[in-house]
């Protein structure tokens, strides 16, 4: 399915906040986002990435970050606990359902101009919508972008073209890969401040917009080095 595009690339100047995402899910999730970006927002972070996983007891996992890229446990559990507060009253979600806050790792999605780049020189994986030049899938080095487009340098024999320019508004996932530079520029950062990726989690029980659980039970926590 398409993805819906929550705003048309512009040139206008942005806060950290506001700069919309450019490559937005479908369905449920694209529910579950509209009603988490502005609570982030007005906590000083801002939306990555919504996913829904399962349906009776599922997971909703919601990826958020702060200016710098990175999300510390502490910034997952006042996320968690303003979020959940939001979610028990805007019931996004029929029946029970886990929620998930983590940071966007390290080989993170790219779904904000800015994204792409912050992250140039490094490897991405991109899957269109649409077939480009007979394919759907690239991978290669960020060049960063030109106007609407994103610039990748592809290190793939099956490429056309050296150098590719791919619409983002075609783009239906795009992702950094895991290499040793990524790493070592994260283990670099972590070193002046920053923090793995981490997690938060929350189990809600809900059911026809009715609260089960008066008060939502803190559940298990984990550090993770890499990103879904």
């Amino acid at each position: 399915m398409q993805n819906k595009r929550a705003h048309h690339m512009d040139d206008r100047p942005t806060t950290f906040a506001e700069e919309p995402r450019l490559i937005t899910e479908p369905g449920r999730a694209a529910r579950v986002a509209a009603i988490a970006a502005p609570v982030l927002a007005e906590l000083g972070y801002r939306l990555v990435r919504v996913r829904v996983s399962g349906s009776a007891g599922c997971t909703v996992q919601i990826m958020a970050e702060r200016p710098d890229g990175a999300m510390a446990i502490e910034d997952c559990e006042v996320v968690s606990r303003a979020l959940s507060a939001v979610f028990d009253a805007a019931d996004p979600i029929e029946g029970s359902y886990r929620l998930e806050i983590s940071s966007p790792g390290i080989d993170r999605p790219l779904v904000r101009r800015s994204d792409f780049e912050r992250y140039a020189g490094h490897v991405a994986h991109i899957e269109t919508l649409v077939p480009i030049d007979g394919r759907r899938r690239f991978r290669g080095e960020l060049i960063g972008t030109e106007g609407d487009r994103v610039r990748l340098r592809c290190n793939d024999p099956a490429a056309v073209h050296a150098e590719t320019l791919l619409r983002i508004d075609d783009i239906m996932e795009a992702r950094l890969v895991l290499t040793d530079e990524l790493i070592a520029q994260a283990l670099r950062r972590s070193k002046h401040g920053g923090k793995p990726e981490q997690r938060a989690y929350n189990r809600h029980q809900t059911h026809r917009r009715h609260q089960i659980d008066a008060a939502p039970d803190q559940s298990r926590r984990m550090n993770q080095h890499k990103g879904d």
